[in-house]
């Protein structure tokens, strides 16, 4: 329908420029065919007055060469210019001239009858008298030609005056017509842009007021074309929009009641930082804190760093061990805070914040310490008579305390099989007592990636050899010249720990890879790969548990390795894993820091 109007609103402009157009096709067409017609013939005429002429002047000049004895050669010139002359003037008048021209032909008849009379008389009497007679005659013809040829010019002056008179009115009617064109496009022009622009411009301004937050806008339709249809469009979108407005609001409400009355009931602190400062939340737990003199400077250093991190990062911060914990004096006692800070944000919406929970792991963190106090001491406390009683088991079996029989010897093999178990089961409790309780910190050091590995391979190899298994190391390019930051008794336990349980569960003649490659900034990644029947999916959330062993499992442990080399690598602010690959055996990976990295791990 927009395509009619514009169509329609510029079809009198066209019809005007059709009707200009063949008027001035006609007007020339007109004027070129009167100019020919006249120019045609009073070309025609004057050529025949200057052909009669040029007959009359060579009979003139014929009678006034007349001598004795030559007037035979006079007569042929006259009689043949003569017959010519009376030729070329009765076909003329045989065309039904018009009357002036008419009648100036028979004055030229006339005048040349009487000089043909008077041309005879010169020849048959040449003389004196007869010569003038002549003259008088040819001055007659001549006068006659000359007004015939003037009437002729005068016509063809005329035409050409009629010509630019014809000119000058077609002239004036094409700029009138020109003008009206002119006027008529600048009309049709400012109604069409009236007609197309008008909506145009309204449904802009609503659009901007739409893009500003002003939904209760509305654009009339005013027709049924394209710009009706779009201006129905744009209704129909402002509706649905604030429909959605509403009901987001209504749903942003509830989440807000929702925050409020969770920050409000959860007994634990809540602080919410925006990272411009400008919509900072506490809880009552939080406000309670805050009013600490821990708080008295802003965030303790313990809260401050991590949060500090999170808010240049965007990434989070969620600690599980209670080496991260944080001590703060409140009412005159000492709580326990286990740090969680959360970046608000991701990256569909920007980056505006972080939430700071603070569990209080006060309870957990006493009941913890006398666990680990009681498993120690209890540990040490068993482990003096345990050592004893050993010894005793291995004297017995001696030979100097003389024979045994098969079942004596059988019973004290398997009390002194017992008794290693037992004292190996003590060293790992009192291991997992002395990292969980923070009784020896991390001696560090920085170690090169590569020596670090071949001294656990040529630890290892002996014991691999022993099981018919090789032992490959394995690096990714610009690994091995990396370093760690670690203390090498404790990590070379690690190792140990993952090459003796992957050696006891890979085939003979099958390799054990050490393997070391790139990691996320700050740490290197490790792992220690066989080729055996690999951890069953079920068990692998499992296998770093205390005392856990893999269902139906034969081969001998305690299930204390895999947490104690857990703890380890945690304690070096590490993280430690462990996947099945699909028939190609198991692998536990772990990360390590780099030399010179802050983990904020203990030690």
């Amino acid at each position: 329908m927009l395509r009619a109007r514009l169509t329609f609103g510029l079809l009198p402009l066209l019809l005007l420029f059709l009707l200009v157009c063949l008027y001035a096709f006609r007007t020339t067409q007109e004027l070129g065919a009167t100019v020919e017609d006249v120019l045609g013939r009073n070309f025609h005429s004057i050529q025949m007055v200057e052909s009669l002429r040029a007959s009359l002047n060579r009979m003139d000049t014929a009678l006034n060469a007349i001598r004795p004895g030559i007037a035979s050669d006079a007569r042929r010139i006259v009689d043949e210019e003569r017959a010519r002359f009376r030729e070329r003037l009765s076909a003329e008048l045989l065309n039904l001239p018009p009357p002036g021209r008419a009648e100036l032909l028979m004055r030229i008849d006339t005048a040349f009858s009487g000089f043909a009379a008077a041309a005879e008389e010169q020849l048959r009497f040449p003389g004196l008298g007869a010569l003038t007679a002549e003259g008088s005659a040819f001055l007659a013809v001549n006068g006659a030609l000359d007004a015939l040829r003037a009437r002729e010019q005068q016509e063809v002056e005329g035409a050409g005056r009629q010509a630019r008179a014809r000119t000058d009115e077609s002239l004036r009617l094409l700029l009138g017509a020109m003008g009206a064109a002119v006027i008529l496009f600048f009309v049709l022009a400012w109604r069409l842009a009236r007609a197309l622009l008008g909506p145009i411009k309204v449904l802009t301004t609503s659009a901007a007021a739409l893009g500003e937050g002003n939904l209760e806008v509305e654009v009339p339709v005013t027709s049924r074309d394209e710009l009706g249809r779009l201006a129905k469009a744009f209704n129909t979108m402002a509706v649905h929009l604030r429909a959605y407005r509403e009901a987001t609001l209504a749903k942003v409400l509830r989440t807000q009641r929702t925050m409020e009355a969770t920050l409000t009931s959860t007994p634990d602190p809540v602080f919410v930082i925006a990272r411009d400062a400008s919509h900072n939340i506490r809880n009552p737990a939080a406000e309670q804190l805050a009013q600490t003199p821990a708080f008295a400077q802003g965030f303790p250093p313990g809260l401050a760093e991590p949060l500090e991190r999170v808010m240049a990062t965007g990434e989070h911060y969620l600690p599980t061990d209670y080496g991260r914990v944080v001590t703060l004096r409140v009412a005159r006692e000492e709580r326990h805070y286990l740090p969680r800070i959360l970046a608000i944000g991701d990256k569909l919406t920007e980056f505006s914040g972080a939430a700071m929970i603070l569990q209080d792991v006060t309870k957990f963190r006493l009941l913890d310490d006398v666990k680990t106090n009681l498993v120690g001491t209890v540990s040490h406390e068993l482990k003096t008579p345990l050592t004893s009683l050993r010894m005793a088991v291995h004297l017995l079996l001696e030979p100097n305390f003389g024979p045994l029989g098969p079942k004596q010897r059988e019973l004290l093999e398997g009390a002194r099989d017992d008794a290693e178990r037992l004292l190996r089961m003590l060293d790992n409790l009192l291991d997992l007592a002395r990292l969980e309780g923070g009784v020896s910190a991390l001696q560090r050091s920085d170690e090169l990636v590569t020596v670090l590995l071949e001294s656990i391979a040529a630890e290892a190899e002996p014991l691999l050899a022993a099981a018919g298994q090789r032992l490959e190391i394995h690096l990714e390019p610009g690994t091995g010249g990396r370093s760690v930051a670690v203390e090498v008794a404790r990590i070379r336990h690690v190792f140990m720990n993952l090459l003796t349980n992957a050696s006891k569960y890979a085939p003979p003649n099958s390799t054990i890879t050490l393997f070391a490659g790139e990691a996320p900034l700050g740490f290197v990644r490790f792992a220690v790969r066989d080729e055996g029947p690999g951890v069953p999916e079920e068990s692998i959330p499992h296998v770093f548990d205390r005392f856990y062993r893999v269902p139906g499992q034969t081969k001998p442990g305690t299930g204390l390795g895999l947490a104690i080399a857990r703890d380890i690598v945690v304690a070096h602010g590490g993280s430690i894993t462990c996947r099945r690959r699909e028939g190609l055996g198991a692998e536990f990976q772990f990360l390590l820091p780099s030399a010179g990295v802050e983990t904020g791990a203990n030690g």
